[in-house]
This record gives structure tokens, C-alpha cells and sequence, in this order.
């Protein structure tokens, strides 16, 4: 299957335009949107959502992961093959922590496109790119081994909010394996204690607990974390 993992946004032409090229250069393989409301520009917080949320998928996925503030810009484009998962997009950053945390990997070059738009990879290279790979098991012509930008100045775990969902529940970047389950989070002076989920604390009651992808999420029993707390991506997390 193919992934899609973009700041694109659920609205406009983008996504769209994305999917019907996997539709004609990969006809009869699933196209899974996984993210599309990433937040636009930001590499370093969806960087840290990737592995976690990969991790579901099986063995030969591959995804589609765009987010691409020097799209144009000399930065190239990269295929990375990380835990038996393809991952095919711009060499910002975005796969640093799914390469950090795979025990092989192999990155390769993206040769350049020469009629792509220079303001739409993501439609003229990664996602032919992705098709190919989808439907042919193997490298498109012309890639050539590679480091893969590896972020070495970034955290193994970010200790932010680098997602907030529809519930309005602060996804973080820190791996619950790495917080004891009796940490007390503070974030914006809030000091949150763990719940194993939404039902063993009371109604609005604001806690921290592992999500179902093992990340430190901050939550409020029928009520919204972000609303109540003045959360919103970017901010800090205390442990």
C-alpha cells in the first residue's frame, strides 16, 4: 500500500492532484491517507509522529511524506528503506527519527524531474516516485546511495506538542516507554498526572496517558486538552 503523510490539508486542489497521479501510475493499490493535517511546515514535530504511526503498517509500505518548506530550493529528494518500509519525500529532516530508531537502513538519491513543477514535488516527483516503488518493488532508474539528513541536533524525544487531534487530545513527541507512569507532566503551569485511559478519571478531569502508537498524549475526559489548557503545537512539556 501506499501512505500519504503531508501537512497538504483535507481542503484544496493538493491532495486531490496527489492521488490521482498514485491512482494512474499505481492502478489497484490501496492509497491510505494517514495524515494530511500536519502542521504546514513544521519537519521537526512530524518527524517525531512518523515512526510511531508507521510502525501499524507492514512490511513494504510505502509512504508518501511530504513536508516541504524549501520545496524548489537546492535541498534534495531521498528514498530511505527503514524496518522493511519505503519512505519517499524531501531531504529536510522528516525521516531522521524512523532512520535513528531502525536497526537497517538504506537512503538513495532521487534523480531530478526535469519538467516537475518547481512549487509541487509532491505531485511531480515524490508521488511517481512512490507508485514505482509501489508497484515495482524496486528503486526508480537513477537513484544513487546516500546520508540520509539525519538531524543529530534533534532529541531522541521531543518533549512538545506536535499534533493536536479533532478531540482537541496534545499528542507529544516523548515515547510513553520513556516517562515512568507515576511522571507528572506540567504544561502551561498545568501539572498532569497518568491515567491508563479516558474512563478512569472523572468527567473533564485533565491527565496524561500512552496512546494506542506509544506516545505521551495530554487529554480531558469528554472535554478538549487544548481548549482548557491553552495548548496548542509547540508548546513545552515538563516531566
Amino acid at each position: 500500500m501506499i501512505v500519504l503523510f503531508t501537512d497538504f490539508g483535507r481542503d484544496g486542489p493538493y491532495l486531490g492532484q496527489v492521488e490521482a497521479v498514485l491512482q494512474q501510475q499505481a492502478p489497484g493499490i490501496p492509497v491510505i491517507n494517514l495524515f494530511s493535517d500536519l502542521t504546514p511546515f513544521d519537519i521537526q514535530g512530524a518527524a517525531y509522529l512518523l515512526p510511531a504511526y508507521a510502525a501499524g503498517f507492514p512490511s513494504g509500505s510505502v509512504f508518501t511524506g511530504v513536508v516541504d518548506p524549501g520545496v524548489g530550493s537546492d535541498r534534495k529528494g531521498v528514498v530511505v528503506q527503514a524496518a522493511g518500509r519505503w519512505y519517499v519525500g524531501p531531504d529536510e529532516g522528516l525521516f531522521a527519527l524512523v532512520t535513528r530508531r531502525a536497526q537497517s537502513v538504506h537512503a538513495y538519491r532521487l534523480p531530478e524531474v526535469a519538467d516537475a513543477s518547481p512549487s509541487f514535488h509532491g505531485r511531480d516527483v515524490f508521488a511517481p516516485a512512490a507508485a514505482f516503488l509501489a508497484r515495482n518493488g524496486r528503486l526508480p532508474e537513477g537513484c544513487e546511495p546516500c546520508a540520509v539528513n539525519a538531524r543529530s541536533e534533534w532529541p531522541d524525544d521531543l518533549a512538545r506538542v506536535v499534533y493536536i487531534d479533532r478531540y482537541g487530545n496534545a499528542i507529544t513527541g516523548l515515547r510513553a516507554a520513556t516517562v515512568a507512569e507515576t511522571a507528572v507532566l506540567t504544561v502551561n503551569g498545568h501539572s498532569l498526572e497518568a491515567a491508563q485511559t479516558f474512563s478512569d478519571v472523572a468527567e473533564g478531569q485533565v491527565f496524561w496517558y500512552a496512546n494506542s502508537n506509544g506516545l505521551v498524549e495530554i487529554a480531558v475526559n469528554r472535554g478538549r486538552a487544548d481548549t482548557l489548557l491553552d495548548i496548542h503545537v509547540g508548546v513545552s512539556v515538563e516531566i
